[in-house]
């Protein structure tokens, strides 16, 4: 499951026991090395929708993590890329990881809470991957409420999700048995550590874009056989949505 150089089981364990935010802090050195990092081969094939080099000016990472698409962002983008992540360990990881990725755009790092962002109307494209786990189900409108007002109008949101596997599946029993596992963790020990699977499912999120203005396309067949499950969600903030706003500098 992990490769060598990836943590131990003891030290999964300390993680699983810590907050979120300091799990994550005390992880970030051996992040690229567990399989949590969202893969190339999910980044690369997304990314490629938003157009070629250079194409846009500003893009947003939210819940950046170590940089995995910062690093494929910043050729996309003319001006700045800005990355902004709750665990500070993990944005000096991807400070270090990003200093030399392609492209002429500067790069931020913003240490902050994705459901809390200083920006209004300053990107073109905001992109999350792999972190929606991290959100509360009460949580999940207020996230899409800040992609709305951090985009400009006509800005683009992507992401990846999937559909929620049979009930007859191994998977869904797995995650199930793995959500449960967590919950029960957050009743019996605090500080709480967010992490649960299968959340922000088709169709509920299309559905939530929507309702905060944005028009929805699903791609399917984007991805390798193995992650033939998973689906590329783009939204296009239309020009109305969420009325007047104020443009903030980047």
């Amino acid at each position: 499951m992990f490769h060598p150089h990836g943590p131990t089981v003891w030290e999964l364990i300390v993680q699983a026991l810590s907050s979120t935010e300091r799990g994550y802090d005390l992880l970030a050195p051996k992040f690229e090395y567990t399989p949590f990092r969202t893969p190339d081969a999910i980044l690369v094939p997304a990314l490629a929708h938003l157009g070629g080099p250079e194409s846009c000016a500003t893009a947003l990472d939210m819940c950046c993590g170590t940089g995995a698409a910062l690093c494929h962002l910043r050729r996309l983008c003319r001006d700045r890329v800005v990355g902004m992540d709750v665990s500070r360990g993990m944005l000096e990881v991807a400070r270090y990881r990003t200093h030399m990725a392609p492209g002429d755009a500067g790069i931020d790092l913003v240490r902050g809470n994705v459901l809390a962002m200083p920006f209004t109307a300053a990107f073109d494209v905001a992109v999350c991957f792999g972190a929606f786990g991290h959100f509360l189900p009460q949580e999940q409108a207020q996230f899409i409420a800040q992609v709305a007002q951090v985009l400009k109008p006509g800005g683009r949101f992507m992401c990846v999700t999937t559909l929620r596997p049979p009930v007859w599946s191994a998977r869904y029993w797995r995650v199930q048995g793995f959500n449960a596992l967590m919950s029960l963790r957050n009743r019996l020990h605090t500080p709480p550590f967010i992490m649960y699977y299968l959340t922000f499912l088709l169709p509920q999120v299309v559905a939530l874009l929507r309702q905060h203005g944005f028009t929805v396309t699903v791609h399917a067949r984007v991805f390798p056989a193995r992650f033939q499950h998973v689906r590329l969600v783009i939204g296009t903030l239309t020009d109305h949505a969420g009325g007047p706003r104020t443009p903030l500098p980047v």
